[in-house]
């Protein structure tokens, strides 16, 4: 038994694993299959005050993690006060913006960060029926769709040398039941898994003592099982069972440790030698190397694929590459700095960079258009979500519904 402060609950509805999601949330960090796609959202391409701006809310705090969007609510997370010791999930109604309900907690854990983030940097995630909300405190709080608590896990209590002064910014993962979260800092370093209904531990892996703040991603192998993988600066890419924890593989790289990696069919995409595509059959061997590209190499923006286009963002440059070949077809100049993950809806990719600068760019195999722009007037550093034919983006003071309806 662990010294972690601990409320279990004896509510009917978590005995069961069965997702309740649906195809239009976006559950999680990049949304569905952490893929950044919503391939048939028709998201406006321009927007002000009183144009296609739906709603517009005040948050109670900071943070640069990016919204979730759960049947009809949007959840976010804020800190906030003395050292961002006060932690907030906040529900809002996505049809009108009105305030469902908001818990707010003590962290138990470190609050240092950069000034250029917060303790609310990790993306919150959800199985459809529970919302696990994942600090820089390295706490990790489940609660119900009602925002009754389930449980509680300090993981900085149970060791208080995880975490380092810029912050953490891994966000949780939640597949077969359970929850994984990535806590690797110069200190105390491991991966963990959690039951998704207790809270309890299931694994516990040490990893490199270095600062990573890529997220764990999962594959499908059909039949209803799955994978996680982690991926470390030093130690590459590995996968493991998510219930045993037991390592199926490894790909020994050395990586980026911001951007994430992601999952396609059979393939692979790190950021490994700029970017690497790797190939992996149905069995635990590891996987193969299709191609790296160094010109493909992301910045903090994890990539994108769409329409067997792969999609980077570095130092202000789109460029977009054929999977197949890892070869550039075209890049396109953009201004400013960005952090926030692109998303990619109804053919048109959304960019907003760290100034609240958006633009809309209409894909194409030869060259990218810019077709629209719009400045939210506010910093901008969490990837957008979208749900429906509605973008909901997390500004530094407020959360926004852009939808033409």
């Amino acid at each position: 038994m662990t010294t972690t402060f601990k409320i279990f609950l004896s509510v009917a509805i978590l005995t069961t694993t069965t997702s309740f999601l649906s195809a239009e949330d976006w559950a999680g960090f990049r949304g569905p299959s952490s893929g950044s796609v919503a391939k048939n959202s028709k998201v406006p391409v321009q927007w002000k005050e009183n144009e296609n701006v739906a709603w517009k809310v005040e948050l109670p705090g900071l943070g640069p993690a990016s919204p979730i969007v759960v049947g009809n609510q949007v959840i976010v997370t804020c800190s906030s006060g003395y050292k961002q010791k006060r932690l907030h999930v906040v529900s809002y109604d996505a049809n009108s913006g009105e305030q469902l309900w908001h818990r707010q907690f003590w962290a138990t854990g470190r609050t240092s960060t950069h000034p250029f983030s917060a303790v609310a940097a990790n993306t919150p995630t959800s199985d459809g029926k529970r919302i696990f909300a994942f600090f820089s405190s390295n706490d990790l709080i489940c609660l119900d769709l009602q925002g009754d608590l389930q449980w509680y896990r300090g993981l900085g209590l149970d060791f208080p040398k995880s975490g380092n002064d810029v912050g953490m910014s891994s966000s949780p993962l939640t597949v077969a039941g359970t929850v994984v979260v990535q806590v690797e800092a110069q200190g105390d370093s491991f991966a963990i898994s959690l039951k998704a209904e207790d809270g309890s531990t299931l694994w516990r892996h040490q990893r490199d003592q270095r600062a990573n703040w890529a997220s764990p991603v999962a594959i499908n192998r059909g039949n209803g099982k799955s994978l996680v993988l982690l991926q470390s600066p030093n130690s590459g890419l590995t996968a493991h069972d998510p219930q045993s924890g037991e390592e199926l593989w490894k790909y020994e790289a050395v990586c980026s440790g911001v951007p994430s990696p992601l999952v396609l069919g059979d393939s692979i995409l790190i950021s490994s030698n700029g970017l690497t595509k790797l190939k992996f059959g149905k069995d635990s061997n590891s996987p193969e190397l299709s191609w790296d590209a160094a010109k493909l190499r992301p910045g903090s923006a994890s990539p994108v694929v769409y329409n067997n286009n792969i999609y980077t963002m570095n130092t202000g440059v789109l460029k977009c590459g054929d999977l197949a070949s890892g070869d550039v077809k075209w890049q396109l100049r953009l201004h400013g700095k960005y952090w926030a993950t692109p998303v990619i809806a109804g053919g048109k990719m959304y960019v907003v960079n760290q100034d609240g600068v958006a633009k809309v760019i209409q894909l194409g195999d030869e060259k990218g258009e810019v077709i629209g722009e719009s400045d939210f007037g506010e910093a901008v550093k969490g990837s957008p979500a979208v749900a429906g034919d509605a973008m909901f983006v997390r500004t530094d003071e407020h959360l926004w519904k852009i939808s033409s309806k």
